[in-house]
């Protein structure tokens, strides 16, 4: 039971909310009630967390002696020898076989290309890219941005321009901030845990953030005020929804440098009240909105 338990842990299902931007194509192209379109998002859903926790498992197995110095890693199962490695790889393995596989039978070969560039995009970042400073983060970026892609390949929609630049934003926005934590909770062993941390400082992350964050609410206000946008979906006002992303943006900014919060942005969102109940809000006024 200890065993099973250790490998439900190393699958960080937590973490799967992070697949939930997959279905922001579905919600943006007003689809959010078409049947059969949600029920492709969801196994599309599905496949990305099998996928997403055999990146995991690799990833434990991969930096297990560096998770030990971690103060909240350690405790994980494989750092802690609570699971063995070998039986760890042999679980990745067979979880994306199982995904591509599923995904070959019931899926475009766009969305099959997209699931596997995912998960070849994060066996270049385990064994590599995390070590190299600034592109550690964008190649997390990038992993949005081919869910959110995917999520639009899968049900046969356009692919915003707008939704790839404000996925991307917002992933490299709490990929910073996820760093800078990382960097001030770690303190003098920072870079023994992670390479690329050795090239950062509070400082430089402080600037990045800054940069990102304008960047982030820019991008999505241009979104909610395009003409384009307004009359491909037939929606007025979306310029609505935009507090509650600053909202957010503010709230995140606030855990990172009051709270001491912010390195695990998933687990934030399914703890913090007041940042589920502001991403709660802003979806329901977006679904309000391009239902009235």
């Amino acid at each position: 039971m200890k065993f099973l338990n250790g490998f439900a842990r190393s699958l960080r299902p937590e973490q799967w909310i992070k697949n939930l931007v997959i279905f922001g194509a579905l919600v943006f192209s007003r689809n959010f009630t078409n049947v059969p379109m949600i029920e492709t998002s969801v196994l599309l859903f599905a496949l990305f967390c099998l996928v997403s926790s055999s990146v995991y498992l690799f990833n434990d197995v991969i930096d297990y002696e560096k998770d030990r110095l971690h103060p909240r890693k350690s405790k994980r199962p494989i750092a802690s020898g609570a699971l063995p490695r070998k039986a760890a790889v042999v679980v990745a393995i067979i979880l994306v076989a199982m995904a591509l596989l599923i995904a070959a039978l019931t899926m475009n070969q766009s969305t099959l290309f997209i699931i596997a560039a995912y998960a070849l995009l994060n066996v270049f970042y385990t064994v590599l890219l995390k070590n190299i400073v600034i592109l550690d983060v964008m190649t997390i970026a990038a992993g949005f941005v081919l869910r959110a892609v995917g999520g639009g390949i899968a049900i046969d929609v356009p692919i915003s321009s707008w939704l790839v630049v404000c996925t991307f934003l917002l992933a490299l926005f709490l990929g910073f901030g996820k760093r800078r934590h990382e960097l001030a909770s770690l303190d003098k062993i920072a870079a023994e845990h992670r390479r690329s941390l050795e090239h950062y400082s509070t400082y430089f992350l402080d600037q990045m953030i800054s940069v990102v964050t304008a960047s982030v609410v820019v991008a999505y206000t241009f979104y909610t005020l395009s003409p384009e946008v307004e009359e491909k979906l037939g929606v007025q006002h979306l310029e609505i929804s935009v507090p509650f992303v600053l909202y957010g943006i503010f709230r995140y900014l606030y855990l990172i440098h009051k709270k001491e919060e912010g390195g695990s942005p998933s687990r934030l969102l399914l703890t913090d009240l007041p940042m589920l109940i502001d991403v709660l809000l802003w979806l329901a006024t977006v679904l309000i909105l391009m239902t009235i």
